[in-house]
C-alpha cells in the first residue's frame, strides 16, 4: 500500500496553492472566454462533479490532453473485460480531448475534467468519486492530488509513463520530494529505457515497459465518409499530412506540389493537429496558389482542387485508409517533437516523418530500422520520398505492411501490464 508522500516542499507548495485557490474561479472564466475551457463545466475543474457517483467499486482513469487520453482506450477495454462490476471514471484536461473521448469512449464511461491541483478540488472531487484506484498517464504527477489520494487510501499507478530530460532535471532540484511522489505510486509502468532510467534515478520503483499508445485498436473508420471522398478523388492519389503544426503546412503542400508536378493527379490532405486552425491554413495555402477545399466549411472537393483541409475531429481513420502515404506533422518544426506514427502503421500505410521526433524516439528508431517509415531530413528530401512512394507502388507496399507489423506487435504488453494493475483494482 502506498503511503502519503510528506516533505517541506510538498507542505509549501499546499499552502501555496490554497492560497492562490480563490483565483481559480476568476482564470479559469477567462480561460474559458479564450476557448481554452468549457464554459459550461468550469465546476468540474474546481472539483465539483456535474454527474452522479454510480454505485459499486469505481477505479479513475487521468490522461491530460487528446494524445494521452485516446491512449486510455485500450485500457480501459481490457478493464471492462476483466471487471465488468468497475464503474470506470476517466478525466482529461483540455477542450479537444473531451471532445473527442466524447466519440470514442464506450456507453457508460464517465467523462470529467480533471480538478486544479489545488488542495480544495483535489479534495471535493475525491470525497464525491471515492475511487479505489487510479492510473494516471504518462507524465501526470500532481502533488496535491497525489497526497489527497494516498491519505484516502487510493491505489495509484503511472502507466505508460514518460518523463523528458528536461523535467527530470527540474525534479532532481527536488530529490526528495521527487522520491517521496514516486513512491506513492504502488505500480510505475515506463514507456522506454530511457523514462525508466530517470525515474529510477529519481527514486521511483519501476516495472516492465508499457506504451499504451502502441497497443490501442485502430482508429474509427466512417464508411460513408469513405465512400463519399473515393468518389469525389476519382483516380486521384491521396497524400495525407496527419496532425500538422504551425509552420509546417505550407512546407509540406510546397514539397508534395513539386513531388507530383510530373507524376499522376494527386490531393493533399491536411488534417491540422489542432482543427480550430482550419480557417488559417486555408487562407496560407490558398495564397501560396493552391486550389483549397475546407471539410469543417462543408466545401466540396471539385476538379482542380488539390488540397483539402480535414479540419474536423473524430474522421482521422477514414483519411488514413484512403491515404497513399502518411506525413506525420509535428517533425518537421522545433519544438513539437514528432507524434505518434503507430495509428497510421495500423492501416498499412507507408510513413514519412521529419527529423524533430524526440517526443517519440524510441518508436521511430525501432521503425527506422524495419523499414517500417522513412525520415525526410528537408523539404527537398520530402518531396523525393513522396514522389518515390506514389511512383512505386510495390514499394510502398512494403513499407506500410512492415509498419502494420510493427504495430501488430505492440499490443502484447497490455496484457503483461493489466496482470499488474489487477491487484491494485477495488473488490
Amino acid at each position: 500500500m502506498s503511503r502519503a508522500p510528506r516533505t517541506l516542499p510538498l507542505a509549501i507548495y499546499a499552502t501555496a496553492t490554497g492560497l492562490l485557490e480563490p483565483l481559480a474561479p476568476t482564470l479559469l472564466r477567462r480561460r474559458a472566454r479564450a476557448g481554452k475551457e468549457d464554459a459550461g463545466r468550469l465546476n468540474e475543474r474546481l472539483g465539483r462533479p456535474t454527474t452522479p457517483r454510480p454505485d459499486g467499486p469505481l477505479v479513475w482513469l487521468h490522461g491530460v490532453s487528446v494524445g494521452e487520453s485516446l491512449s486510455l482506450l485500450p485500457l480501459i477495454e481490457a478493464l471492462r473485460a476483466a471487471r465488468p462490476d468497475l464503474a470506470i471514471l476517466v478525466t482529461s484536461g483540455t477542450v479537444t480531448s473531451a471532445e473527442v473521448l466524447a466519440r470514442r469512449l464506450p456507453q457508460g464511461v464517465i467523462h470529467q475534467f480533471a480538478p486544479v491541483d489545488a488542495p480544495g478540488a483535489a479534495a471535493r472531487f475525491l470525497d464525491h468519486w471515492r475511487p479505489g484506484a487510479a492510473l494516471l498517464v504518462e507524465s501526470e504527477i500532481w502533488p496535491n492530488l497525489i497526497v489527497a489520494a494516498t491519505r484516502r487510501g487510493v491505489r495509484l499507478a503511472l502507466v505508460s509513463a514518460r518523463m523528458t530530460e528536461e523535467s527530470a532535471a527540474g525534479w532532481r532540484q527536488t530529490p526528495g520530494t521527487a522520491r517521496a511522489l514516486l513512491r506513492a505510486f504502488d505500480l510505475v509502468l515506463p514507456q522506454d529505457d530511457a523514462t525508466a532510467q530517470r525515474l529510477s534515478r529519481l527514486g521511483g520503483a519501476v516495472g516492465p515497459h508499457l506504451n499504451l499508445k502502441l497497443a490501442g485498436a485502430p482508429a474509427p473508420v466512417d464508411g460513408a465518409l469513405v465512400g463519399w471522398l473515393r468518389a469525389a478523388v476519382g483516380a486521384h492519389r491521396i497524400v495525407l499530412a496527419a496532425s500538422t503544426h504551425p509552420g509546417e503546412e505550407a512546407l509540406i503542400a510546397q514539397a508534395v506540389r513539386e513531388a507530383v508536378k510530373a507524376g499522376p493527379p494527386t490531393l493533399l490532405i491536411v488534417a491540422p493537429r489542432h482543427p480550430d486552425r482550419g480557417p488559417q491554413i486555408g487562407i496560407d495555402l490558398t495564397a501560396l496558389g493552391f486550389d483549397v477545399a475546407r471539410r469543417a466549411a462543408k466545401e466540396t472537393i471539385g476538379p482542380t482542387t488539390n488540397t483539402y483541409v480535414a479540419d474536423t475531429l473524430g474522421e482521422l481513420g477514414a483519411f488514413y485508409l484512403t491515404a497513399d502515404a502518411v506525413i506525420m506533422g509535428g517533425s518537421f518544426v522545433a519544438g513539437v517533437g514528432g507524434h505518434n506514427p503507430v495509428e497510421a502503421a495500423q492501416f498499412g500505410r507507408p510513413i514519412v516523418t521529419g527529423p524533430q521526433t524526440f517526443n517519440a524516439a524510441a518508436i521511430y528508431a525501432e521503425m527506422l530500422a524495419e523499414t517500417a517509415c522513412i525520415e525526410a531530413a528537408d523539404a527537398a528530401a520530402l518531396t523525393r520520398h513522396i514522389a518515390g512512394l506514389l511512383a512505386n507502388p510495390a514499394i510502398a507496399l512494403r513499407i506500410g505492411e512492415a509498419a502494420r507489423a510493427y504495430a501488430g506487435r505492440q499490443g502484447a504488453a497490455l496484457a503483461e501490464a493489466m496482470a499488474l494493475i489487477a491487484p491494485l483494482l477495488p473488490a
